[in-house]
């Protein structure tokens, strides 16, 4: 089983010192800084482009970048954010005409892929296209904004992911993202995750003014981890 991760969300960092922000969560013990790229089309909000993804990157931020895109198309924007610094590039199967095609360009770009499944999404495009994939992530939220409540049919949807992804024998990281907090990291690691996006369940979290309250939400959740066994 892979180890696993912390992906703070910067979609609730605050912006005006995001350069700050990430430095903090990833001296606090994150691992992976996660990107939710929205485009007004897709999805009914509008985020950031690659250019933020640059300027962390020149700012000196050399964590692994997970980049989830909720655009469409996305073949387009693909080669702009491998170019800015993405390590992961994920899209949503119904972003793309061709997903073989797609999964074939990030990778293509240096970069590893994956499908991001929303919570109506039939997990079964993985059929096909299992070779090509380096991360399965699983919307437990619609997607589109931030800080909204976990939808709970999503940890059976995890255990069959899980399945799917032992069973393949292949190293592919299975994610979650939407509304993972302390109170819940701990059954949805159990589900057979071991990838966890959080944006408001860390940044909005504690008080504004304390320094250190990073280093308790994500211990926090570290040890709520530590209570599962696999």
């Amino acid at each position: 089983m892979a180890e696993d991760l912390i992906a703070p969300s910067i979609l609730s960092a605050d912006m005006a010192k995001l350069g700050e922000e990430v430095d903090n969560v990833l001296a606090a013990g994150a691992d992976i800084i996660h990107f939710d790229v929205m485009d007004n089309h897709y999805v009914p909000n509008l985020t950031i482009g690659p250019l933020v993804c640059n300027a962390l990157r020149k700012h000196g931020v050399t964590a692994i970048l997970d980049v989830h895109l909720m655009v469409k198309p996305v073949d387009r924007i693909v080669p702009d954010f491998a170019a800015a610094g993405a390590d992961y590039i994920t899209f949503h199967p119904e972003a793309s005409e061709h997903i073989d095609r797609t999964l074939q360009l990030i990778r293509d770009q240096g970069c590893k892929s994956g499908l991001v499944f929303n919570p109506a999404t039939p997990l079964s495009h993985l059929d096909y296209v299992m070779d090509k994939v380096d991360m399965v992530l699983l919307m437990s939220v619609n997607p589109g904004f931030g800080g909204q409540s976990f939808i709970s049919s999503a940890l059976d949807k995890l255990r069959q992911a899980r399945k799917m992804i032992d069973a393949s024998g292949l190293d592919i990281r299975l994610e979650i993202d939407g509304g993972v907090k302390v109170d819940n990291i701990a059954e949805v690691k159990a589900a057979g995750c071991d990838t966890f996006v959080s944006g408001s369940g860390i940044f909005h979290q504690g008080n504004d003014s304390d320094p250190n309250r990073y280093d308790s939400i994500i211990r926090r959740m570290r040890e709520e981890m530590a209570k599962v066994s696999r």
